[in-house]
């Protein structure tokens, strides 16, 4: 039986289980989008922008183990998916995103809403193909499927032209993949992994770093089973945080430019360095020739590619997080440091994260009501001292899951994110964390988590400024706060934080914009605030709820290494 290319794209789809399609319609995807207005058993999702889409099929995607799936028309549709292209890519997660084209016959010739998206994003992607031929497309839908989703995950992009989409041919779908050159990795080497375990024996101070690839591979019970084995303490990456309960006895806290004293300290002093799933970046590392230069360092990761490329490696391991932990669990022992880890331990407690210098609400505050409050949480971030904060103070178990722009540190990821998240997980909690600039750049999906009636919590951290930012011009450039003040108008005399003088109100009024969307808004001032407005947020179950704390916007996010330092140049305060 003949079909034509759009009846094999919704064939396709339902083939590969996908239940929810994220799309924004348009004249090249037309065709598409009129084949699946019959479809069966898939939620079509309408965004109020593409960069939006594609963070909430990212979204969908982390918090349920599914590819994330994407539609859009050709031309500004499908370069507005560029941003989330690269997050995802960044972060390793699994998309196929499809772009309507212009027939085959005007490509080439700057056609209308002609782009050459295959060009523009093959470096920000896994995979991105054109089909050129009717006869190719359920095979080339097939291959990005298992392509997004094998080996280190990843998007990839399927452009569709128009009449590929009305063509006729098979209705067959390939039950196979075979790709010549793409065999990814699926096993774990018993030599080097003996190998890596001997050196671990041997360590008098041995240190666990792990990065968001456990995570990826759902990987957490290995992960914490290893730690327990071997008694050896645990670090994570911003990405890696909850490969173990935050709560754990062995977990030490996050490393890197915003970690604690204690993980960073771990690092520097350790004599084996046992990572996994990290890609080593500078904000893990500092100053590169410092980094845990008296440790043998071991590297396990999925891609061949990130290992020695930052960090020189001593045992290198390919392979996936939870094959490897698993093979370990073989052969492990339990080590002789508990002197080491006491130290460890003795320097968290000696020195911990907190906000006790500042007064009045604090980020540190709201998001310990968070930790009292909910159980079942997905909670999504978007990027600056919101994403720092949040990942600085939240608790993380089996029941919490963090999900946050980590590689590209994206803008307006958290919104979206959160509404993708709860649509794939509507049994749980999702909270989104965000500051007050961020949040204005997806701001208009309030009105899709409205008509989606979605009961997701938006927390607007409002300090006035482009925090993180504000906070590096206080720090080291003389507070000279260029393009910064989000209360700035045209008629202030720039003398920004003088207390003496009075600030233009804030644009817009967060409560009434919530209002204005049908959406519950809730303003807190004061710290006795916190409860009662996370109380109604979780009685509102017809739609989102937000939230907006004022907070004082000198307020910063320590301890800090400064960009171009060592581990151990640590500010602890201000």
């Amino acid at each position: 039986m003949e079909i034509n290319g759009a009846q094999m794209f919704v064939k396709a789809l339902q083939e590969e289980h996908v239940d929810t399609l994220f799309a924004y319609p348009g004249g090249t995807a037309i065709d598409l989008f009129d084949a699946l207005y019959d479809a069966e058993g898939i939620d079509m999702i309408l965004p109020r922008h593409e960069q939006a889409l594609v963070h909430a099929a990212d979204g969908y995607a982390r918090s349920t183990g599914k590819v994330g799936v994407c539609l859009v028309t050709s031309g500004p549709g499908a370069t507005n998916l560029v941003t989330g292209v690269a997050t995802a890519n960044y972060d390793s997660v699994p998309l196929v995103c499809f772009t309507g084209q212009v027939p085959t016959g005007l490509i080439g010739n700057d056609a209308f809403q002609e782009v050459d998206i295959v060009g523009i994003t093959r470096s920000i992607c896994k995979y991105a193909v054109t089909v050129r031929k009717r006869e190719d497309l359920a095979r080339i839908i097939k291959n990005a499927f298992y392509i997004a989703r094998t080996g280190k995950p990843g998007p990839v992009i399927v452009d569709i032209p128009k009449d590929i989409q009305l063509a006729m041919g098979s209705d067959e779908y390939p039950s196979e993949v075979n790709i010549r050159g793409y065999k990814p990795n699926e096993g774990a080497h018993t030599g080097q992994i003996k190998k890596a375990l001997a050196e671990l024996k041997n360590a008098k101070r041995p240190v666990f770093l792990i990065g968001g690839g456990v995570n990826i591979a759902d990987a957490r019970k290995e992960m914490q089973a290893i730690a327990e084995l071997t008694g050896v303490p645990v670090v994570t990456t911003i990405m890696g945080k909850g490969a173990i309960p935050t709560d754990h006895p062995l977990y030490v806290g996050n490393i890197g430019m915003h970690g604690n004293l204690a993980s960073n300290k771990a690092i520097m002093e350790s004599d084996v360095l046992f990572s996994i799933g990290t890609r080593f970046n500078d904000r893990i590392t500092g100053t590169i020739d410092t980094f845990a230069k008296n440790a043998k360092i071991i590297h396990v990761d999925i891609d061949a590619a990130s290992i020695s490329r930052n960090i020189k490696v001593d045992i290198p391991i390919v392979a996936d997080a939870k094959v490897a932990l698993n093979k370990m669990l073989k052969y492990a022992e339990k080590l002789e440091i508990d002197e080491w880890v006491a130290e460890i331990m003795a320097a968290k407690q000696e020195y911990p994260i907190h906000m006790n210098s500042y007064h009045g609400l604090t980020p540190e505050k709201i998001i310990g009501v968070i930790n009292e409050m909910y159980d079942n949480l997905i909670i999504t971030t978007d990027v600056g001292q919101n994403q720092l904060w949040t990942t600085q103070y939240i608790n993380i178990d089996g029941n919490k899951k963090l999900l946050t722009s980590g590689g590209l540190g994206t803008m307006g990821y958290g919104l979206p994110a959160a509404i993708g998240a709860k649509l794939g997980n509507m049994d749980k909690d999702v909270i989104c964390i965000s500051g007050d600039g961020g949040f204005q750049m997806n701001i208009q999906e309030m009105a899709t988590a409205v008509t989606l009636e979605l009961p997701v919590t938006i927390c607007v951290l409002n300090n006035g400024y482009l925090g993180n930012v504000r906070q590096w011009q206080e720090l080291f450039f003389n507070k000279r706060y260029s393009s910064t003040c989000l209360r700035y108008r045209r008629s202030c005399n720039r003398d920004c934080l003088n207390p003496e003088k009075c600030c233009p109100k804030y644009t817009p009024d967060f409560v009434k914009l919530a209002e204005s969307y049908e959406a519950l808004g809730i303003r807190v001032t004061k710290e006795e605030e916190i409860r009662a407005a996370f109380e109604a947020a979780k009685a509102n179950q017809k739609g989102p709820t937000l939230i907006e704390f004022y907070i004082d916007p000198s307020f910063n996010v320590l301890p800090m290494v400064p960009g171009g330092k060592s581990l151990n140049d640590m500010i602890l305060d201000c």
